[in-house]
């Protein structure tokens, strides 16, 4: 099964953040599995750590190594994915989540994400 794990979901996992339910961290520790955190997270990450509302354990500038260490891949996005934010409705209007939910439908992934928000597009949401 393709996962694709919300900013949230990520930061949870590799902090190993009670907030993550025991559910979801099965299913990216099960090697049956691949998981993936799109490029939107990082940009999103590096956003907020730079405003000072968003602090990790390690050094920015190793989340790609943290990345292939825990077995998580990076999705790109694509100009399919653009694509599809663009004709989602606007149920949300934050374009890192709107372009998380358009790759988690365009690349058929289960969204791993608290945010009941996604439950109004048409995304297979897992908590």
């Amino acid at each position: 099964m393709n996962l694709l794990l919300d900013t949230h979901a990520y930061i949870w996992f590799s902090s190993n953040n009670r907030e993550l339910s025991s559910t979801v961290k099965r299913m990216i520790e099960d090697s049956e599995n691949n998981s993936y955190v799109s490029i939107a997270s990082l940009w999103e990450m590096s956003i907020k750590i730079s405003l000072g509302k968003l602090s990790i354990d390690k050094d920015f500038k190793y989340i790609i190594q943290d990345l292939t260490e825990s077995g998580i891949n990076l999705l790109p996005i694509s100009f399919d994915h653009i694509l599809m934010s663009s004709v989602l409705p606007f149920h949300h209007r934050d374009p890192f989540d709107r372009i998380i939910v358009a790759q988690s439908l365009c690349e058929g992934m289960k969204l791993l994400s608290v945010d009941t928000i996604f439950d109004h597009y048409s995304s297979d949401r897992i908590w």
